[in-house]
């Protein structure tokens, strides 16, 4: 995979496809650009693809031991910048959409219209702090596995744990979770845990935008995606059933279907 060396980052990317239009599409926690795989093979052939990396997950690191979300939103305007160089479809989830909303509302240039995938304006609860902490000091301590089936049934819905068909890809989807380097996910958990409200950006969001959001998310649930799109000025909203916190994973048809649809003909 290529390296893009930023001013405090070394950023991990991938760049496909040919189109006049670029898609770039941000991963939420824990994962990597690689979450979007079955959205880039689908896209590719008609635009120009974009997925990278944030700090602490897949192949970035930081240079400056920051992984904030303001270093992330740093990060993705040098990203922009560097290899597009023009206004862009940005596509984030959970973690990735945080950044995609402190984009379109502080570089409208630079977004041409926005997708945020299971994602939120809030800050964590106190109660969830509390819990993501608990969590991460047992990755930090000891690896992944006391807190596996705690992580997994955080982020798939229901229909998509409770299918044994899907098994195999169960155990695939955490093994790709574990590949991360549990120290700079411990970080990068810590980043996003501590992020304060971006609500005050909303209004200034401007560019035609699609919320998506899995019916059974619980981390960011539907009623969080519902105020998004009642807030940002030209915003729709579609909930997909059967899909959690990692949508394009748990069902890449409808999303795949939901992002060409939203890009075409809205």
């Amino acid at each position: 995979m290529p390296i893009i060396e930023l001013k405090n980052a070394s950023c991990n990317y991938i760049l496909e496809g040919d189109g006049k239009e670029t898609i770039v599409f941000a991963h939420g926690l824990l994962w990597s650009h690689w979450m979007f795989h079955n959205q880039v093979s689908f896209l590719k052939s008609r635009y120009r693809i974009l997925a990278y990396d944030f700090r602490g997950q897949g192949g970035t690191t930081a240079k400056n031991g920051k992984y904030d979300l303001d270093s992330l939103f740093d990060d993705t305007v040098e990203i922009i910048e560097t290899l597009v160089g023009k206004p862009v479809i940005f596509a984030g989830l959970s973690m990735g959409g945080y950044v995609g909303i402190a984009l379109a509302a502080k570089r409208p240039d630079l977004v041409k219209k926005l997708i945020l995938m299971e994602s939120t304006t809030d800050a964590e609860t106190l109660e969830s702090i509390s819990k993501y902490k608990m969590l991460n000091n047992m990755v930090k301590t000891v690896g992944y596995w006391p807190v596996e089936k705690s992580i997994m049934n955080l982020m798939f819905g229901k229909k998509f744990l409770q299918d044994k068909t899907r098994s195999d890809q169960y155990d695939f989807f955490l093994k790709k979770l574990k590949e991360n380097n549990r120290y700079l996910i411990v970080k990068a958990t810590e980043g996003v845990i501590t992020r304060f409200s971006t609500e005050y950006h909303l209004p200034n969001i401007k560019c035609k935008t699609l919320v998506l959001v899995g019916q059974d998310d619980i981390p960011c649930p539907v009623e969080k995606s519902e105020y998004l799109a009642e807030n940002i000025p030209n915003a729709k909203l579609m909930i997909i059933e059967g899909a959690g916190h990692t949508g394009p994973l748990e069902e890449p048809e409808k999303y795949n279907q939901a992002i060409k649809d939203f890009i075409e003909n809205d």
